[in-house]
């Protein structure tokens, strides 16, 4: 690398991130499109987190780590969308080295914590639906205060790894980032310097996040599915069955995407379908799930209309 510094080469202080598209017509209407979904998602993910903050009929872990979860959308969309929707609206949308590995940084932060999130909630609904004798002991407010905690450190120990290897590449060539965010693996290519060991360690840690998250999700309700059909009474497995139903989709939704972009092989998709599916899964699946779980929660629908009651009679 020295010697790249050394020699006949500029080294980049900023990249150009060449977005979605580059017909204008469409990127308006991108931009209209995409700037609704950023306000429905601080919106919604806001209402919920208040909504649990003021109804002491929700101060439970399940709906703990939900408002944590809509924190995370909250800054998962923030890390990217803002900068995508200024995108639409100028030629050339630069963003500085510094700015890019903050981006980078930011956005693999709050999905981490998500990731670590739905395992916690998956681990609370075993609990609930296996163990319901032992739910206070097993799930009291220190061990959700600690899951919450294990959850933004392992952002904080993932986000460390792909900053310090975005942060050891040296840049001296093309600075065109082949998408709407500096997302970490155009970013490999653009680099002038070897990037061996710079690209194994990030998909060390996050593809062992990943297969830990997965694997605790996964544990949990086979252990679930075991206990639910032993369940004498149709009524209780409905209601076993709908108490899971909203994270079920969130974790499907959210990981489904992860696995198309970071599984699949690289082959079988192009890079305009990276696109697509990365818009999906940090702009689109941070509106969806306060709409999820409002929309398929008995709990979070009555304390809404009690709160909105309250505020009529006052």
């Amino acid at each position: 690398m020295d010697s790249l510094r050394n020699g006949n080469y500029t080294e980049v202080t900023g990249f150009i991130l060449l977005g979605l598209t580059d017909d204008p017509i469409l990127r308006i209407i991108l931009f209209m499109i995409i700037l609704c979904i950023y306000l429905v998602t601080i919106s919604g993910n806001l209402s919920t987190i208040t909504l649990i903050k003021v109804s002491s009929q929700l101060h439970h872990p399940m709906y703990i780590f939900l408002s944590h979860l809509a924190f995370a959308d909250i800054g998962y969309s923030s890390s990217v969308t803002p900068n995508m929707l200024v995108n639409f609206l100028v030629e050339k949308n630069t963003i500085s080295y510094l700015g890019c590995g903050i981006q980078l940084g930011s956005a693999v932060f709050f999905g981490t914590a998500e990731c670590f999130l739905l395992a916690a909630m998956a681990y609370d609904r075993f609990v609930a639906i296996c163990n319901p004798l032992l739910y206070s002991n097993k799930m009291s407010t220190q061990v959700c205060v600690q899951l919450i905690v294990v959850a933004y450190i392992g952002g904080i120990f993932n986000a460390s790894s792909f900053s310090l290897s975005f942060f050891s590449l040296f840049f001296c060539g093309p600075n065109q980032v082949n998408h709407f965010f500096c997302d970490f693996a155009p970013l490999i290519e653009l680099s002038c310097s070897d990037a061996s060991i710079p690209a194994v360690v990030p998909s060390f840690t996050a593809g062992s996040i990943i297969v830990v998250t997965v694997f605790i999700i996964s544990l949990s309700y086979i252990y679930i599915l075991i206990t639910i059909l032993k369940m004498n009474s149709t009524e209780g497995r409905q209601k076993a069955f709908s108490t899971c139903t909203s994270h079920l989709t969130a974790v499907t939704l959210f990981y489904g995407t992860i696995t198309f972009i970071y599984v699949m092989p690289k082959s079988s998709y192009s890079t305009d379908q990276n696109k697509v599916v990365s818009v999906f899964y940090m702009v689109v699946i941070p509106m969806l799930n306060p709409l999820i779980y409002s929309l398929r929660n008995n709990e979070i629908k009555g304390a809404l209309k009690r709160q909105l009651a309250k505020k009529l009679l006052s």
